[in-house]
């Protein structure tokens, strides 16, 4: 059977009315967390400016939504991990990178989505050390704003849309 450019047998998840695996806990999960991951992200980055704006210190508040961010994108990144083993759209053969489809999920999306936890970590840890309240406002809001970015084009990559059903075929 075809599907999304792959080659996807009788078995699978989203094809057959079958009870839940491994599979698809991973896949669900991963997909609500990506909400709220983009909803922390923009949290972050309206925060950071508004810091940066009003010159307002860095306070208690600019620190847990920090913190939020990263525990979340981190969270994230172990399901990922997870879910990168275990996924059908994954395949190290010798045509995985013929396939444009099995290019992306092997290579191109865990690529852009691992950068963009770089910059989220990068923002949380450098800017904890900074003295300067605009200053770690600034290196927030940068660095975030470029994570914001990479997780944009990667879903833009994905042709399949922001608001897809893990595993639908478009």
């Amino acid at each position: 059977m075809r599907y999304s450019g792959l080659l996807i047998g009788p078995n699978d998840l989203f094809l057959t009315k079958q009870k839940p695996t491994m599979y698809t806990g991973l896949i669900h999960t991963h997909s609500l967390l990506r909400y709220l991951v983009l909803i922390l992200l923009i949290l972050v980055i309206i925060n950071a400016l508004l810091g940066l704006i009003n010159k307002r210190p860095f306070g208690k508040t600019d620190n847990l939504l920090s913190l939020s961010l990263f525990s979340v994108t981190h969270t994230q990144l172990l399901v990922a991990l997870l879910l990168y083993f275990v996924s059908p759209r994954v395949s190290f053969g010798p045509d995985t990178m013929k396939n444009a489809d099995l290019r992306y999920w092997t290579v191109e999306h865990s690529l852009m989505m691992f950068i963009a936890i770089v910059f989220i970590t990068l923002a949380r840890i450098t800017a904890k050390k900074l003295k300067d309240d605009v200053a770690k406002h600034s290196r927030i809001l940068i660095f975030n704003a470029i994570a914001l970015v990479l997780i944009l084009a990667a879903i833009a990559a994905s042709h399949r849309g922001f608001f897809s059903i893990p595993g639908s075929a478009s």
